[in-house]
C-alpha cells in the first residue's frame, strides 16, 4: 500500500494490542511512537512487529518524531486506543489511488452499547459533517507531500489534530466509508457528559488562542 502507520502512545499496553492486529497486514510499516510509557507498551508494541521510536511527551510531539523517520509516501496517523475495522484497507486503497490532493478520516464509532455512547457519535457525524472537524481518534490518511504542504505536524502536545484539519480546510478532507472504533472507557469512567464538556471547553479555548501546553493540563 505504500503505507506508513503512525501511532503516538503512551502507557498504552492494555488497548495497543488490539489497534496494532486490526491494522493486518496492509501497511508497509508501522512506527509507534512512545512517550516514555512505564507499562511495557514498547516491548508489546515491538513484539507485536511495530518499529518504536522514543519522543518527548506530547501528541504532536510524538506524531512529527515518528513522520521524520517514515519511509512511504502515505501515512495514516491514528490513536493506540483505536481500531480500524477490516474493511479499512479497501477503502483507504481506493482512495489512495485518487490521488495525493486530499486527506481521509473514518467514521467515529465507539465500542460500547451503551446509547449514550450512539448519541455521541451521531454528535460526532454532525461535527464533522457541518464544522469540518474530525479528531485524531478518528485517523487522518494523507500523503506525505500534502502534509508537508501544509507545514506537518504541529509539534504541541494536544490540539494537533485540530491544527491539521484546520490547515487541509473543509475542501481537502474526506469521510472514508470505514469505522475507527475507539475504546469508550474514558466516557464511562469520567461521565459522558463531562467526557464530552471537556472536550468542547478545550476545543473552545483552543480557538479562543489559549495555548496547547495550557489546555493539557487541564485535559
Amino acid at each position: 500500500m505504500d503505507l506508513s502507520v503512525v501511532i503516538p502512545t503512551l502507557n498504552a499496553a492494555r488497548l495497543l494490542p488490539a489497534a496494532l492486529t486490526a491494522l493486518g497486514h496492509a501497511p508497509d510499516e508501522v512506527i509507534v511512537a512512545d512517550g516514555g510509557s512505564d507499562d511495557g507498551t514498547p516491548d508489546i508494541a515491538a513484539a507485536l512487529g511495530a518499529r518504536v521510536i522514543t519522543a518527548s511527551r506530547g501528541r504532536g510531539t510524538q506524531l512529527a518524531a515518528a513522520i521524520a523517520v517514515t519511509q512511504h509516501a502515505w501515512v495514516l496517523l491514528i490513536h493506540a486506543d483505536t481500531r480500524l475495522e477490516p474493511r479499512w484497507q479497501v477503502t483507504a486503497s481506493a482512495f489512495m489511488a485518487q490521488g495525493p490532493q486530499r486527506a481521509g478520516y473514518f467514521r467515529f464509532a465507539l465500542d460500547s452499547a451503551d446509547p449514550r455512547a450512539r448519541r455521541l457519535e451521531r454528535l460526532v457525524a454532525w461535527r464533522c459533517r457541518v464544522l469540518a472537524l474530525p479528531y485524531g481518534d478518528q485517523g487522518l490518511l494523507l500523503h506525505r507531500d500534502l502534509l508537508g504542504s501544509i507545514g506537518g505536524i504541529p509539534p504541541i502536545p494536544l490540539m494537533e489534530d485540530v491544527a491539521l484539519v484546520r490547515r487541509l480546510g473543509r475542501d481537502r478532507l474526506v469521510a472514508l466509508d470505514a469505522a475507527a472504533v475507539t475504546s469508550a472507557a474514558k466516557w464511562e469512567k469520567g461521565g459522558w457528559r463531562l467526557g464530552s464538556a471537556r472536550n468542547l471547553v478545550c476545543l473552545a479555548l483552543y480557538f479562543a488562542g489559549i495555548p496547547p501546553q495550557a489546555i493539557a493540563r487541564l485535559y
